[in-house]
């Protein structure tokens, strides 16, 4: 009989993917790889895509300067007026799209979310970023990729793969904006 109400608990409650010394550590884990891919950091940008990849883009600048001592410039890009779903949800508030200083052209551009699942978000994103100027290249970083893409877009920077079911979700919460830091996968369909 337990495992039969474990199921529905764990709907309720999620299951625990990341920890917080777990999310401090696959942090810590993408800004090194930053800076081995991008010769350091240079000319590179990050762009968080609210609303977890803006605290998660400064906290990649933040472990870089700690690493390297670089200061790499963070912006936030807001994707509501780019999302190709515009007409089936709600209305949503628009959010600020702050550019560093030196803006993107000739950059190195790392959109950074929390979750990568469609890739729908990150299409906006792109297109989005394309009105800011012309960077060099254009890189993604994530926190979690839970797969089920719709578009060919894959991340260069991944913390954790979670392979999920479609009726599964994942969520992140982060110290700056629920308190707490940790990624959670909640159940489907409970029997």
């Amino acid at each position: 009989m337990a495992s039969q109400n474990a199921a529905p608990d764990q709907a309720r409650t999620g299951k625990v993917i990341l920890a917080e010394t777990d999310v401090h550590r696959v942090v810590d884990r993408i800004a090194h790889q930053i800076l081995e891919k991008t010769e350091g950091a240079r000319e590179t940008v990050l762009f968080g895509i609210p609303t977890r990849g803006v605290p998660l883009a400064k906290r990649l600048s933040a472990r870089i300067h700690a690493f390297e001592g670089i200061a790499v410039p963070v912006g936030t890009l807001d994707v509501t007026l780019y999302r190709d779903d515009l007409r089936l949800k709600a209305a949503r508030a628009l959010g600020p799209t702050d550019v560093p200083p030196g803006g993107v052209d000739g950059r190195r551009v790392i959109l950074v979310d929390d979750v990568l699942f469609s890739g729908r978000t990150v299409r906006a994103a792109l297109d989005a970023l394309g009105d800011l100027g012309r960077p060099s290249s254009v890189q993604l970083a994530v926190l979690v990729d839970r797969g089920h893409r719709e578009l060919p877009i894959r991340a260069d920077y991944v913390g954790k793969n979670i392979p999920t079911a479609l009726s599964e979700s994942v969520r992140v919460s982060l110290a700056e904006i629920d308190g707490t830091d940790e990624v959670k996968l909640y159940g489907g369909e409970v029997q």
